[in-house]
């Protein structure tokens, strides 16, 4: 923590010295008006700034290199342009078009920074607006909308994401580019992050482990924080979301400032929530759950390159519908007093950006820290284990050119897992990890519509435990060494042969390594006795998929299919052996296994009716061992359709907007062995939201209602669903956004 301190202090000193190189100009429609209040923005840097009443901008003090710049404006297509400071000082003028349908955004989760349709990977974007108004109190299904995106769930306050059927340590989830580490390996653990502190989410579906290292096999979550304040300006917004179906109270209050040089803000956020209700009215016992969440962030930003600095403070107490809790809860609430887990999680991490001539040198580094505790209806925890990851990147970027770019790079991560307290059963045991890997990438453009992304990657890892007890009847469990070293690459191909259309080629050769719970579990977990198997070799995963994207002014279509081939898949089991109290007993195992499927999207507007949009998607994946069993936790088929009407102004309402939309899944006929077929459902939901301008200020209004009719159903990926409990009924949902100037 001193050295990343220092580090900051030592870039503060440099960016202070040197010329101030500026970009300014004008943002217009396409009737030559000026948009007043128009976002600029350079996600590199971090920086800033919106446009006055003559539609100008001024961004100075950057440094003298490429930079990728955005321009955007609420009901207009966004433009993103590349900008050479390399000679000076650069004029803009920039004309935005009418949002018919919705444009690509620059992405950061890539190998660079850059639009959607440049990368070889997809990446898809779902923003801030669209979580606030998802009417649902669980953050998880806000994200499922994403064609390729289901979660694993128990109840409202646990769920966890799948992408194109792989979960738990099968992909990777990212708070701002650091990667989060809180005993994601169950679906008994939650996702770990604040909605609230969120500016948009960036998804990556299929192997990323070139980018990312192990666990970025089945994909990526990249949770991106919100954009500073423009520079010159203090600012914060309050939010609020109110939900009938778990009496949930959601608060979040937020400042933020920026100055020329120097940018900061701070967020507070809770949620409060009781017990959720089933489709048949009945509520689901110890479903309830509370967090509070302190997110805070400092930076600096000039001439010779970038810091920041950010700390985050998540607790979560989560109740936990299991059988033994089951009859000891006789009236529905809110306080978890037995059967919770009492989580927190605390992360500092710092990014940062030198400039060194034309070369760019990224280094980014993070400690954070998860306590976990269970409790019962003992006095004290049963289970209190502390997980410390200290994880580091150092990646240089070479000067590029109009054809090429090139990156190499050093990422790691250290960590050790600590039982505390002697508690009664410590399920994992004490161990220490290890990760290093380096990567090379490049680029090549043939030339503006063809394009190659590839590269190389090798890691070595490692995880060692100790001698300790573990599992509540049994004794010492052995020490377990697990080595391995591995390569990842990947080869991908961008071609676009007119401007509205776009196809994508990837080939990756991904890895993953077993983690600890794979390895050493030995004790119940949740509603089974886990035994962990030490002699697991690493998955290897050959995925290739094919992608089309088309897009117009009144219509976007997009097309993808993947195959994803995985030797040594590490999956759980039942035996047929039991617990001396009757449990049954689950070991870990691997076989050769195939997923594969694909995702199709489309959303039309009627050039002659202005103010509608129909959209609708589809996802299949079909998983198979070897064998020809079925994989474990592989969702249903599913379709999802909304019509929405949307107008730029209506009175004193700005972009007002009201949709109906559908989820339907297919029956699930083809589960694992210790599966069950989940029947297919239908559930309708409604949605009105609009801007309204109170004092030079919009605030944000939207009342949604999901599962209308009150549909009593199942999901394939509900863990409640082998006791019998329903997933949620009909729910209301009041949300608010009061944004405030204070300078």
């Amino acid at each position: 923590m001193r050295k990343i301190v220092l580090m900051i202090f030592a870039l503060a000193v440099l960016i202070k010295a040197g010329a101030q190189n500026k970009i300014s100009g004008r943002v217009i429609d396409d009737a030559n008006l000026p948009l007043v209040g128009a976002n600029v923005y350079l996600p590199e840097l971090n920086k800033g700034t919106i446009t006055n009443r003559q539609g100008e901008f001024l961004i100075s003090g950057l440094p003298a290199k490429k930079i990728k710049i955005q321009f955007s404006f609420v009901g207009y297509n966004n433009s993103i342009e590349t900008v050479n400071l390399l000679h000076g000082d650069t004029i803009l003028n920039i004309e935005l078009s009418k949002e018919i349908v919705q444009s690509q955004e620059v992405v950061v989760s890539g190998a660079t920074i850059g639009a959607q349709h440049e990368n070889a990977i997809k990446i898809d974007v779902m923003r801030s607006r669209d979580i606030l108004l998802s009417g649902t109190p669980n953050f998880m299904e806000s994200l499922t909308k994403v064609p390729g995106v289901d979660m694993i769930s128990k109840g409202q306050g646990i769920s966890k994401p799948v992408i194109r059927g792989l979960s738990m340590n099968n992909f990777l989830v990212m708070n701002n580019g650091i990667r989060i580490e809180n005993y994601q390996f169950s679906e008994d653990h939650p996702l770990g992050i604040d909605g609230n502190s969120v500016g948009r989410v960036e998804i990556i579906k299929g192997p990323a482990s070139l980018l990312f290292g192990s666990d970025a096999i089945g994909g990526v979550l990249n949770f991106i924080k919100e954009q500073p304040a423009p520079t010159g300006k203090i600012e914060g917004d309050y939010e609020m979301q109110l939900h009938s179906n778990t009496l949930g109270v959601s608060n979040s209050l937020g400042v933020k400032g920026a100055s020329e040089h120097f940018f900061g803000g701070l967020r507070l956020s809770t949620k409060n929530n009781a017990d959720y209700i089933q489709g048949d009215g009945d509520f689901v016992p110890n479903s309830r759950f509370n967090e509070i969440t302190f997110n805070s962030n400092i930076g600096l930003t000039g001439k010779v390159g970038t810091a920041k600095l950010f700390y985050d403070n998540f607790s979560q107490n989560l109740g936990i519908t299991a059988p033994p809790v089951i009859p000891l809860i006789n009236d529905r609430g809110r306080k978890t007093e037995i059967w919770f887990q009492d989580l927190n999680h605390q992360m500092i991490s710092s990014e940062n950006n030198i400039y060194i001539g034309k070369l760019k040198w990224v280094i980014n580094g993070g400690w954070q820290q998860a306590l976990r505790k269970l409790k019962t209806t003992l006095e004290v925890p049963v289970i209190e284990m502390r997980l410390n990851t200290l994880t580091y990147e150092s990646k240089l970027y070479f000067p590029s050119t109009k054809k090429t770019e090139y990156i190499f790079g050093v990422q790691g991560m250290v960590q050790n897992n600590r039982n505390l307290n002697n508690r009664l059963s410590q399920f994992l045991p004490d161990a220490d990890i290890s990760n290093v890997g380096v990567v090379a990438l490049a680029k090549f453009a043939f030339n503006d519509n063809l394009k190659l992304q590839g590269g190389l990657r090798f890691d070595t890892n490692k995880t060692e435990t100790t001698e300790s007890k573990t599992g509540i009847q049994s004794g010492n469990a052995d020490q377990v060494l697990n080595q391995s070293s591995n390569f990842s690459g990947s080869l991908g191909l961008t071609y676009r042969p007119a401007e509205k259309i776009n196809f994508r080629l990837n080939f990756a050769k991904a890895y993953r390594v077993p983690n600890l719970s794979e390895l050493t579990s030995n004790g119940m977990h949740g509603n089974r006795y886990e035994i962990g198997n030490p002699d697991l070799a690493p998955q290897n995963s050959y995925e290739s998929d094919f992608s089309i994207h088309y897009h117009s002014s009144f219509l976007s279509f997009d097309l993808a299919a993947f195959y994803n081939k995985i030797n040594n898949y590490i999956f759980i089991s039942p035996t047929s052996d039991t617990t001396s109290t009757g449990v049954y007993i689950y070991r870990f195992s691997q076989t050769d296994a195939s997923l594969f499927g694909g995702e199709g999207g489309i959303h039309f507007h009627p050039k002659r009716i202005p103010w509608l949009h129909i959209k609708g998607t589809y996802a299949s994946v079909v998983g198979k061992q070897l064998n020809n069993d079925y994989l474990p936790f592989i969702p249903a088929q599913k379709f999802r359709y909304e019509i929405r009407i949307k107008k730029d102004k209506m009175g004193f309402l700005t972009n007002p907007s009201a949709k109906i939309s559908a989820i339907s899944a297919l029956n699930q006929n083809h589960p694992s062995p210790f599966e069950t077929v989940t029947a297919g459902y239908t559930v309708v939901n409604f949605n009105i939201n609009s801007g309204v301008k109170v004092l030079q200020q919009t605030l944000i209004l939207g009342i949604s209602a999901n599962n209308i009719f009150d549909v009593q159903y199942l999901d394939h990926l509900s863990t409640l669903k082998p006791l019998n409990f329903y997933n949620a009924g009909r729910n209301f949902t009041v949300s608010m956004k009061i944004p405030f100037g204070i300078k």
